[in-house]
């Protein structure tokens, strides 16, 4: 998986979350500020992410600092993807 099958998974899931078509995030949008997420969009999020690229999240070791931005998130999603090939 490379960053830029994140970042579509992530336009698809915000555009079914959002209820809205989401295309061209950049990494620097914030996804909260920009794209005005809250906790439950953002649990949506990872439930449509879990379903479509099948993320494995532990609630305990998620991190405010990796849901910033578009960069942020997708180091996260590498990084536990990884994580989770490893294992």
């Amino acid at each position: 998986m490379d960053r830029q099958h994140v970042v579509t998974a992530l336009e698809n899931a915000l555009t079914d979350v959002l209820e809205h078509p989401v295309a061209g995030l950049t990494g620097d949008v914030k996804l909260f500020a920009d794209l005005h997420l809250d906790s439950t969009t953002m649990l949506e999020m990872l439930m449509f992410l879990e379903d479509s690229i099948g993320l494995v999240v532990d609630p305990e070791e998620l991190d405010a600092d990796d849901f910033v931005s578009v960069d942020t998130f997708t180091d996260f999603v590498l990084a536990t993807h990884r994580g989770q090939v490893a294992a």
